[in-house]
């Protein structure tokens, strides 16, 4: 059994047996040369190189062409050469017989294609390398249009499918790979299927768990003992916490296929949140109904914690498009099912999760300004539609998103910024005035000297000068505001007025 982490290439290509099989080409393969499975290689594209070691300038899956104008006399030379392309990866070598250069193949070439199993091409003189270029373009612009109508055909069918739920997903998608499908939860257990083995081999087992060891959207693929290839990968970003893909068939996928895997498993993804949120939201809403659980009881068993949060927002400016004022697109940016869009363009949510602020940022940018509640239990709820309101209050008045400190509002957030602005003025007005007229930095000394709560050594270090003139700046001030500085009153009003000055 092998197994591969990837994250595969899903260029266009045709195989080799296509080429071959164009008649107007007339090309002649050494059958020596063939190794299982040759006919049957990719060639992404075709390319003509005279140089004795091209490989440097390949990508891979070539059709390599050459007239062998540099090709050595030595066979241990032309053994390497072809070792050396049987390195870089190409699919296979043309050869163009081009009398009186050379009217017939090598020997030495002919040798070293089948020691090293590259598959070997003769060129007939009436053949031009460009005709096979061309018609290896051709073959490719063929094979991507015929792969954007599969891709295509099966993102409608599975679309239409995901409506019916996740049975009719998997069966879809089933028919769609012509393999048998499985949907893996984390824990293990089969969620959904189609044909699916069960249980499934020990080896897909190994698959899967090497899969969520790692992180990021990545696609494993394995071949069992009886020649079935598996490929899987997670239906959400998190491998460790998502449930994961499985699709197995007789034969290898190519990116056509591993395109369709893909559309799968973000469907299948998005059907079974979507069902197991209705699931766990209809058998919490009919518990509080016939009064068989208390509110606080319910949130384990939806968010799987025992707080939640309460998120509210109002429209900005000119509010949201009527895209982001949808119920699934806030939900999927809040990522909760419990949100409700309310008139007036405002909408009020409960989340297990604070939104980061990249999510704030974007609900911003979409037309919300969004502010987030302090966690608690459900029993505080209500307490927290009221907190929500005061913080709106000031996500107005900031124009920006506003999330409560952990331990619940602040000051600062139950005073507005113009209220705050209008009592530092006043309260600092004089101290200001000074600094203004004597540009001074009496102000500046306050504030370090109450951060460093009235130490004259570590306020004197912050400012990088004497204590004693610290002491003379610290008496100027309490004489220009006529307060008492020993008095903690006094020290608190006037640390939330430098702060508020700086707003």
């Amino acid at each position: 059994m092998t197994t591969n982490l990837d994250s595969f290439d899903a260029e266009v290509n045709v195989p080799l047996r296509a080429v071959l099989g164009n008649s107007e080409l007339a090309l002649d393969v050494v059958a020596e040369t063939l190794r299982p499975g040759a006919l049957d290689l990719p060639v992404r594209w075709a390319h003509v190189s005279e140089l004795l070691d091209p490989a440097p300038y390949l990508l891979g899956a070539e059709l390599l062409l050459t007239a062998a104008v540099n090709l050595p006399d030595n066979a241990r030379e032309v053994d390497l050469y072809v070792r050396r392309l049987r390195t870089s990866g190409i699919t296979a070598l043309g050869f163009g017989l081009t009398p009186p250069l050379h009217e017939t193949l090598p020997p030495a070439l002919r040798q070293s294609c089948i020691r090293h199993g590259v598959p070997l091409l003769v060129v007939p003189p009436s053949t031009p390398f460009l005709a096979i270029c061309r018609a290896v373009a051709v073959a490719l612009s063929e094979a991507s249009r015929r792969e954007q109508r599969l891709v295509s055909d099966a993102r409608e069918a599975l679309t239409r499918a995901a409506g019916r739920g996740l049975g009719e997903l998997a069966t879809t998608l089933s028919a769609r790979t012509g393999g048998w499908v499985a949907l893996v939860d984390p824990s293990g257990e089969l969620a959904a299927g189609n044909r699916a083995p069960a249980p499934l081999p020990e080896a897909v087992r190994e698959l899967l768990e090497t899969l969520r060891s790692g992180t990021g959207i990545r696609s494993a693929t394995t071949e069992l003992a009886d020649g079935t290839v598996v490929v899987a990968q997670p239906v959400h970003p998190q491998a460790a916490s998502s449930p994961l893909l499985v699709v197995g068939r007789e034969r290898r996928f190519d990116g056509t296929d591993r395109t369709i895997v893909a559309l799968g498993a973000g469907l299948l993804g998005l059907v079974g949140r979507a069902g197991s949120d209705a699931a766990e939201l209809g058998a919490a809403a009919t518990a509080l109904l016939l009064g068989r659980s208390e509110v606080d009881a319910v949130l384990p068993e939806l968010f799987g914690t025992a707080e939640c949060r309460v998120v509210a927002g109002v429209a900005r400016r000119r509010g949201p498009s009527e895209v982001a004022v949808r119920y699934d697109w806030l939900r999927a940016r809040l990522d909760t099912p419990l949100v409700q869009v309310l008139p007036g363009l405002r909408f009020v949510a409960i989340a297990a999760v604070a939104p980061d602020a990249d999510a704030l940022d974007e609900l911003r940018g979409e037309g919300w300004l969004t502010v987030v509640g302090s966690a608690g239990p459900a029993s505080r709820l209500p307490a927290g539609w009221a907190e929500v309101e005061t913080l709106l209050r000031r996500a107005r008045s900031l124009d920006r998103p506003v999330t409560a400190s952990a331990s619940g509002l602040r000051l600062a957030d139950v005073v507005a910024p113009v209220a705050a602005g209008e009592f530092a003025a006043r309260l600092l007005g004089p101290l200001l005035e000074l600094d203004r007229v004597r540009d001074g930095d009496l102000a500046p000394t306050l504030r370090s000297w109450l951060a460093q709560h009235g130490g004259w050594d570590r306020t004197a270090a912050e400012l990088g000068v004497h204590r004693n003139s610290v002491r003379h700046r610290i008496g100027q001030a309490e004489r220009a505001l006529g307060v008492d500085l020993a008095d903690p009153e006094v020290r608190m009003e006037l640390w939330f007025a430098l702060r508020w000055a700086d707003q």
